[in-house]
């Protein structure tokens, strides 16, 4: 205002008042999760079998330093140690995965009683310290012998993974009540059979889109064959990275580029298995791939099994746009949409880096993304409960010279994308739980062990495990339903 307008007395300002807590239901699940070949090692013992990443990780120029998961961080042999630190760290669930070689080592037949026992022994560990069990069945690590014979492209691996589904169901079913048909299917048929930069290592587009509709039938038989051995109270759901696809502007060539990476990223997973249908837009954006042939008569009723829940793994959203003819198609950040592409038919799409700060992976930090995604699949499920099956970051985290590890970066991102979970919430969400990735440190597929997402630090010569400020800051988020603030240690 005017100077001649000014009161002749100062205003009392009271200082603003402090955020409202950022509180979650008492039920919800405080979580971290992991998977089999990223952390269990014991790649030889007790009659397992080479997987499809024991292959990949060993052929050199595949992984960063040619690295193996081999080893990993030893969790077949000090899973006790690491149930007694997850009750430590006010953990309510945790999401593992089961090894299917450990299990079924040739993929067919019998299982190797052993191997199962090892699951029982967790599972029997978690349940005593009070952490409830998730399992995942299959997180990326086919059995060798069902690549050699195909593999994903090929339809039988789906009925083997059914006939796997059911074994594990039998045996642990009694005492874990919430399964996890697939992770991010995406990856395994895209990365896997597309671009190559996952195990097995293909580079075929038709083949991959063979593996997409296999994973997908592969979900509703063993959705059908665990039901069919486990108790009616048990959950079946499955874990999407479904991609928050944005247009890089309102320009309609940008969005019908979204939208062509929207299907290839999301409908052709969800179409079938929420809504029974694939995307008529995925055919015709794919017809120069593929045919289509593969579906069946009946695949799509066997696909779209009613789920009890759906998993949500988020990162960083995905920018997009229609690609400059002058430049050929190339991706915006520098990886090429030729034939090794993770995305079939995709040249005429250009991929743009996103804004905001970025993690060591390189991938921006957006909350909003995840809030976005699911009050998506609200409405694409409406009624269907949601867990945060994977979130997290990777930042280059290094002991201080007392041993502590502070990762600062780590806590703003947890603390940021739980919020917008408990946003979702607010806006009329079923969201459950959230389990973050990862529990600790540890084979991180290509990257080798170069990139540390873990809330725990694993110093990779000793083994020995360090909770990180960022695990301290979620155990209090974890014991008390309120997210502390940023600077909490």
């Amino acid at each position: 205002m005017p100077e001649s307008a000014q009161p002749e007395t100062p205003i009392l300002v009271s200082p603003a008042a402090p955020e409202s807590p950022v509180t979650f239901p008492p039920a919800f699940l405080w979580g971290a999760a992991t998977s089999a070949y990223q952390i269990e090692g014991a790649v030889r013992e007790d009659g397992r079998t080479p997987s499809i990443w024991d292959t990949f990780s060993h052929t050199p120029g595949k992984t960063a330093g040619g690295e193996t998961g081999d080893i990993a961080v030893d969790h077949y042999h000090r899973y006790r140690e690491d149930v007694a630190m997850m009750a430590d760290l006010g953990l309510t669930a945790y999401r593992f995965s089961v090894s299917w070689s450990r299990v079924q080592p040739t993929g067919r037949g019998p299982a190797v009683q052993v191997g199962l026992d090892f699951y029982r022994r967790l599972v029997d560990e978690l349940l005593q310290h009070g952490i409830t069990p998730a399992i995942t069945l299959y997180h990326w690590d086919l059995p060798q012998e069902l690549e050699d014979a195909g593999g994903w492209p090929e339809r039988d691996t789906a009925y083997r993974f059914a006939e796997y589904a059911q074994i594990v169901g039998e045996a642990l079913g009694d005492r874990v009540e919430h399964w996890i048909t697939l992770n991010e299917p995406w990856c395994s048929a895209f990365l896997g059979y597309g671009s190559g930069v996952h195990a097995p290592g293909r580079t075929d587009p038709a083949a991959s889109l063979r593996a997409a509709h296999h994973l997908n039938l592969a979900h509703g038989l063993g959705t059908s064959a665990l039901r069919s051995v486990m108790p009616t109270r048990n959950e079946v759901a499955i874990s999407l990275n479904s991609s928050v696809v944005r247009p890089l502007s309102q320009d309609p060539a940008d969005v019908a580029a979204a939208r062509k990476i929207d299907d290839l990223a999301n409908g052709v997973f969800h179409g079938p298995i929420l809504h029974g249908a694939y995307p008529k837009s995925l055919f015709e954006a794919t017809r120069s791939v593929t045919d289509w042939s593969y579906v069946q008569d009946g695949d799509l009723e066997v696909i779209h099994q009613p789920l009890n829940a759906l998993g949500l793994n988020y990162y960083t959203p995905t920018l997009v746009s229609a690609a400059d003819p002058k430049l050929g198609g190339p991706r915006a950040d520098g990886h090429g949409a030729s034939e090794h592409s993770p995305w079939p038919a995709s040249a005429d799409v250009a991929f743009h880096q996103t804004p905001g700060d970025r993690t060591e992976m390189g991938w921006s930090v957006d909350p909003s993304g995840l809030h976005e995604l699911i009050m998506r699949y609200t409405r694409e499920a409406p009624g269907l409960p949601i867990y945060i099956t994977e979130n997290g970051a990777a930042y280059d985290d290094k002991p201080a010279a007392d041993g502590t590890v502070h990762d600062p970066e780590r806590i703003a991102y947890l603390r940021g994308h739980l919020a917008a979970v408990r946003r979702a919430i607010t806006d009329g969400a079923d969201v459950r739980g959230y389990f973050l990735w990862s529990l600790m440190d540890n084979f991180e597929w290509a990257y080798g062990y170069e990139k540390r997402f873990g809330a725990v630090y694993v110093d990779y010569t000793t083994l020995e495990r360090t909770p990180k400020s960022s695990a301290r800051w979620y155990e209090r988020a974890a014991r008390t339903g309120v997210l502390p603030e940023v600077d909490a240690r």
